[in-house]
């Protein structure tokens, strides 16, 4: 099973769209669910935001799963290093959830409860791209790893 933990909804229809498409292609090789948890609006206390979104996405964390965080600080890996990183995980772990945080970042407990923290690039994208981009990773690593061609 993979979930993808998300601050935020996407309010973009067209984007929405997208993301709707690569979840029915990943759901030929494995199960994947997207779990949005509410935003904070953002106010002149960022760690208090940083703090209550975290918690929201804890909550949401089972406590036997494998967690990696798409953090700016995090290590890049490229993406048949990832389809790896994927496939080796599931061989100890029958569960892997991906975070993306919100506009702000990632909260302290959140940082602490991570198994792994991966930077998606040294680029900056709009935040709600992230998870259209890391959809398209996660079907690239099911194509690599069943060894099928997908446009390089």
């Amino acid at each position: 099973m993979i979930k993808i933990l998300c601050v935020g909804k996407v309010k973009d229809k067209h984007l929405q769209a997208l993301i709707d498409d690569y979840v029915k292609k990943i759901t030929r090789y494995h199960r994947i669910e997207i779990v949005e948890v509410r935003d904070e609006k953002i106010t002149d206390d960022e760690k208090a935001i940083l703090n209550r979104e975290a918690e929201r996405v804890l909550e949401k964390i089972d406590p036997d799963e494998y967690v990696i965080l798409m953090d700016l600080n995090g290590k890049t890996i490229d993406s048949v290093s990832f389809a790896k990183k994927i496939d080796s995980i599931f061989v100890h772990r029958p569960k892997l959830c991906f975070v993306i945080g919100g506009s702000l970042g990632l909260g302290e407990a959140l940082l602490k409860r991570a198994d792994e923290r991966i930077r998606m690039s040294d680029m900056t994208f709009l935040h709600q791209m992230c998870r259209l981009i890391l959809l398209e990773q996660i079907y690239r690593s099911f194509k690599i790893l069943h060894n099928e061609t997908y446009h390089k």
